[in-house]
């Protein structure tokens, strides 16, 4: 069983990064008489999928050969008729698969139909390596809620900002390319209304043929400026604004929404809805802060399967508080600023290191003059 062909479906997989969602990456490679004659990806969402694309692409006759498929092969119809279906009509003998399908309309049926047509099937091959490229998925179409990765650049003592505030930047330019690619990757982007007060961000995507996230803030008592970036190009990048009216009702609001005996707060959703900004209300505490679990559901429901969290301090606490996290990304620049500046989590804090929120380090490496530190929670 030749790895390098797994590995070569696994970059081809990649390739599809920021244009599938909320679909896994997927590669497949096709090979014949010990050499590669096809080759295909899930390239867009609603498009094909990578087996069938493989099969398009074939440069001779697919019967009798192999497919390395980093995911399990879809059994049902949904945007595309199931590739299981055409991997048997092709003559293909045998499918090795890297990850199992999680979702419940697939999950073991892909395999079994395989099986059922007389196909041999290789199943967990280097499962390790083709699940790490699909975290969002994994945790979305079982949880139904967004994957969420907390994003924050920092100095060697903890400071995300000097004692004036000022913020730009932290960290180096390879750090801040690294962003961008997040920004392509992950369908959305979640700041607090504290960022959008002091920074006025665009949270827009910089990267060459990149795409923009869908941009989210919460923001518990609608205080966004109407002047803001956010709102004036509403009408260009999907924008969303979580605000807890605890008189408004709960969900998606239009203007009908909300009481007459309301005025300023009418008037406000009013004008942000007719610049393109849309409004989630999500109260919790009568009204005090948004509810993070409910509005993460609810975007979950909009199809948004990850979540990049930049904060900043208050945001951060409270989606830890709530153990909403499912990955952090650290950018430690070779810095000190000392003093009370800003750090990346805010709140009262614990009493005793017993209580901290416990992480495992999961890779680091260098960006530029940085370190790129990932950290997944702890289980209890």
């Amino acid at each position: 069983m030749e790895e390098k062909y797994m590995r070569r479906a696994i970059e081809l997989a990649k390739l599809g990064i920021g244009k599938v969602n909320p679909n896994p990456l997927v590669g497949a490679v096709i090979v014949k008489d010990g050499k590669i004659i096809g080759e295909g990806w899930h390239e867009r969402y609603g498009e094909l999928h990578a087996e069938r694309n493989a099969l398009k692409n074939a440069k001779e006759s697919v019967k009798g050969a192999d497919i390395y498929v980093t995911l399990e092969p879809c059994c049902h119809t949904g945007k595309q008729p199931p590739c299981t279906e055409a991997i048997i009509e092709s003559g293909i003998k045998r499918v090795i698969i890297g990850s199992e399908d999680p979702n419940p309309v697939v999950n073991g049926g892909g395999v079994k139909i395989l099986k059922e047509a007389g196909i041999e099937v290789i199943e967990g091959f280097l499962r390790e390596e083709c699940d790490a490229i699909n975290p969002v998925f994994m945790h979305y179409i079982t949880k139904k809620n967004p994957y969420v990765l907390m994003k924050f650049a920092m100095t060697m003592d903890g400071k995300i900002a000097a004692k004036t505030g000022a913020s730009r930047y932290v960290s180096g330019e390879e750090s801040r390319a690294e962003v961008q690619r997040l920004r392509n990757e992950y369908k959305g982007i979640m700041v607090g209304i504290g960022t959008v007060i002091a920074d006025d961000p665009m949270l827009n995507c910089r990267m060459e043929g990149g795409r923009n996230p869908i941009r989210i803030v919460c923001d518990s008592r609608l205080r966004i400026p109407e002047s803001s970036k956010l709102v004036n190009t509403a009408k260009d990048i999907e924008t969303i604004v979580i605000t807890a009216d605890p008189l408004i009702k709960k969900g998606e609001i239009t203007i009908k929404d909300v009481p007459d005996k309301e005025k300023k707060v009418r008037e406000k959703i009013s004008v942000l809805l007719n610049k393109g900004v849309k409004i989630l209300n999500y109260p919790s505490n009568g009204g005090t802060h948004v509810d993070l679990k409910a509005s993460l559901a609810a975007l979950g429901k909009k199809g948004i399967d990850g979540i990049l969290l930049e904060g900043g301090g208050t945001l951060n606490e409270s989606m830890l508080k709530d153990e909403l996290v499912q990955e952090m990304r650290i950018f430690l620049a070779p810095k000190v600023f000392g003093g009370q500046a800003k750090t990346p989590v805010e709140g009262i804090g614990v009493d005793q290191p017993s209580e901290a929120k416990r992480f495992i380090w999961k890779d680091v490496k260098k960006t530029g003059d940085d370190l790129m530190i990932t950290a997944v929670p702890a289980k209890s």
